[in-house]
């Protein structure tokens, strides 16, 4: 094949080979966690082989060497244990899934634009240990450290353009030092784009940062795996930038190499081979394009393409367009009951039907399986068993529960904290849970499951649960509530206090959670996506927290109110019901005026006064009202009157709005006025 089909072959084809190169790793990852459990189990050992058979061919295909040469040991060892010449125990697995990390590590790099470049001697001298009969030498621990001093030898790759190695040179001139700094997170870091920032708030003591790779601005979106380089001109010793450094939490390696005239030289020869040979690569792309212009036009594509990739952003366009859509369907549904045309009022009908279902269709494609979130867990859950000296059997159903992609996004880290808090506070260790008269392996059961425009995800464990009292004492010390507020909560509201900022009921911090520490971010981050988190815990027996999301977050179902000339919305999904009451049926508790709703009483919330709307108070002997919920809280907002249902574009207030008590955002209406959305969650709080 000529050089030019190749690089045709790779410009094509690269998107694809990331996406089936990600699934292959997750499918092996998820086959070898099965067969730890199942050593014996050769159909598992054929499923992963196929994969890592599959993936060799596809790296090979690409031209990435490293990444084939890498898979081909992996497949050797693979092989042995297929053709039943070698058990799959749990040491020769550890090598395995390490071998697992690089090949990921690898992937990412080529997403970024690298080469999938790494140095993974040490994990292949292991493989073709286990290859040739032997046990490998090292323990898991051991093999890691042995790999992070390997990576320390490498040479750091930053290369700098004209104005940053005219920086450079002012600074040697000016008696400054400048290092390359590469700063690798911890792998079970929870928020990285915090890490980095307290990192740069280090080096911004010690000196000026020219050059970060990659850019800031991913750093903040947290798009990197987990280095970072960073170039820093500075007239204080490597070595304390490295110790002050390393002082960050979750910060497991720091490397420093210090930068002079001659090392700037060498990268200056570099990065000029490398332009050139990119400058030709250019050249020989864009004669590609001229053949392919000229070519005959291709056959039809057979009837096996069934499905195409979409990025994610031309949903996001495509969305946006429906969006303005509805709010001139709305319009012109005003229009035409005002007109009160029957012509007009069908097709305005049809066109209600049509987008409707145009709705659903744009909607489901946004629509992922909470399994890409899920798929991570049970890697994670097995190494964090190991390093508590716990037993742990994660449970996964209803993994193919459907949310909108936008939410998929940003569940990830929040769940993961809850789960290593269930292991880390929930889980007893095994003699605890033998004396107990438990198994000696705790379960953990992590649920997803829809329920009306909703999906519900659960995270529950068979361990010690939550302590009332120590939650209680800790909140009292802390000045969190009074003594005679303590002795009126419910279990639920005193669990509710783990979710305060900086509330922690542990005794003692480990690395890897403290059952409260960063409960508030959690929280925060569901609430923020219009979800609400509850808990329920029974002292010796367990936990579950229990997250309620909604399935989208751009078109809602309202109830449209009134209060005076203003209007309203209220989501469907906080309403029980609407009434209307007599206002001899209110009475007052605890200066708080309730009604009794079907055998419960129910506290009224004005909203006029809530939102201070001006106008005088409706004469009338009855109160409108909506009934709304939050988990088992019930509470009836008074309004003036309830105009109907409709669908709604949800419209952000933006950040100098984005404080207002009560107010998640706004929409447009039919008529072009503004009606401001009812956070029922922050009025029953």
């Amino acid at each position: 094949m000529s050089v030019r089909g190749e690089i045709l072959i790779n410009a094509e084809y690269l998107d694809i080979f990331l996406d089936e190169s990600q699934e292959h790793l997750q499918s092996i990852n998820d086959n070898l966690l099965k067969l730890e459990q199942a050593p014996d189990d050769l159909s598992i050992v054929g499923e992963v082989f196929r994969s890592a058979h599959t993936l060799k061919g596809m790296a090979a295909t690409m031209g990435f060497e490293d990444l084939a040469h890498l898979t081909h040991n992996m497949e050797s060892v693979l092989d042995l244990i297929r053709n039943l010449k070698l058990e799959a125990t749990s040491s020769v697995l550890d090598v395995v899934f390490l071998a697992i990390d690089d090949l990921e590590a690898m992937v990412t790099d080529i997403a970024t634009g690298g080469e999938g470049k790494r140095d993974v001697s040490h994990v292949v001298s292991q493989l073709e240990l286990i290859e040739q009969g032997e046990t490998p030498n090292t323990s898991k621990e051991e093999l890691e450290k042995m790999i992070q001093q390997g990576e320390s030898n490498e040479q750091l790759v930053e290369k700098y353009d004209e104005f940053e190695r005219t920086v450079l040179e002012q600074s040697f001139e000016q008696g400054y030092g400048a290092f390359q700094i590469k700063v690798t997170l911890d792998e079970r870091a929870m928020l990285k784009a915090a890490r980095v920032f307290m990192v740069f708030d280090v080096l911004e003591q010690v000196g000026e940062v020219i050059k970060s790779t990659p850019p800031a601005e991913h750093l903040e979106e947290e798009k990197f795996d987990q280095d970072f380089l960073v170039t820093v001109l500075s007239k204080v010793e490597g070595e304390e930038i490295k110790q002050r450094i390393l002082k960050v939490s979750e910060i497991t390696n720091v490397m420093v190499l210090p930068l002079d005239r001659k090392m700037l030289a060498t990268f200056d020869e570099e990065l000029g081979a490398k332009q050139v040979a990119a400058t030709k690569q250019e050249e020989q792309k864009e004669s590609v394009k001229t053949v392919i212009k000229e070519e005959k036009p291709a056959k039809q594509k057979t009837e096996m393409n069934k499905t195409i990739r979409v990025n994610i952003e031309r949903l996001d366009v495509l969305m946006n367009l429906f969006e303005e859509l509805v709010i001139d369907r709305g319009r012109l549904e005003q229009i035409a009951s005002e007109l009160r045309n029957n012509e007009l009022n069908e097709t305005v009908e049809r066109m209600s039907r049509i987008s409707g279902d145009l709705q659903e269709i744009i909607l489901n494609m946004r629509m992922m399986p909470v399994e890409q979130v899920f798929n991570r867990f049970p890697r994670m859950v097995r190494s964090l068993s190991k390093d508590l000296n716990k037993k742990v059997i994660l449970e996964i159903i209803g993994a193919q529960t459907e949310l909108d992609r936008t939410i998929i996004d940003e569940i990830g880290d929040p769940l993961v904290h809850l789960l290593r808090n269930s292991i880390d506070h929930g889980i007893e260790t095994p003699d605890k849970r033998l004396a107990a008269g438990k198994p000696e392996g705790g379960t953990v059961l992590l649920k997803a499951y829809h329920s009306g425009n909703n999906v519900f995800i659960e995270i529950e464990d068979d361990g010690a649960g939550i302590d009332r009292e120590k939650v209680l004492n800790k909140a009292l010390t802390n000045g969190v509530i009074t003594e005679e507020e303590a002795q009126k909560m419910t279990d639920q509201q005193v669990f509710a206090l783990l979710f305060s900022s900086g509330f922690s009921t542990a005794d003692k911090i480990t690395d890897v959670s403290g059952r409260g520490v960063g409960l508030d971010v959690v929280r925060n981050t569901f609430e923020s996506l219009g979800g609400v988190v509850t808990v329920n815990s029974v002292l010796g027996k367990g936990s579950i927290f229990s997250i309620q999301l909604p399935l989208t977050l751009s078109i809602i179902d309202v109830m449209l109110v009134e209060l005076q000339k203003e209007k309203f919305a209220i989501p469907l999904t906080s309403i029980v019901e609407t009434a209307v009451v007599n206002k001899n049926d209110v009475y007052s508790a605890h200066n708080q005026k309730v009604i009794d709703f079907r055998g419960k009483v129910v506290p009224l919330i004005f909203l006029n006064e809530i939102f201070d709307v001006p106008g005088e108070m409706n004469d009338e002997e009855f109160y409108s009202l909506v009934i709304v919920h939050k988990g088992d809280k019930v509470a009836g907002l008074v309004v003036d009157s309830l105009i109907g249902q409709h669908d709604i574009v949800l419209k952000s207030l933006g950040n100098y709005l984005k404080e207002v008590f009560a107010i998640s955002g706004a929409t447009i209406l039919g008529n072009g006025q503004v009606a401001l959305i009812v956070d029922t969650n922050a009025l029953i709080k």
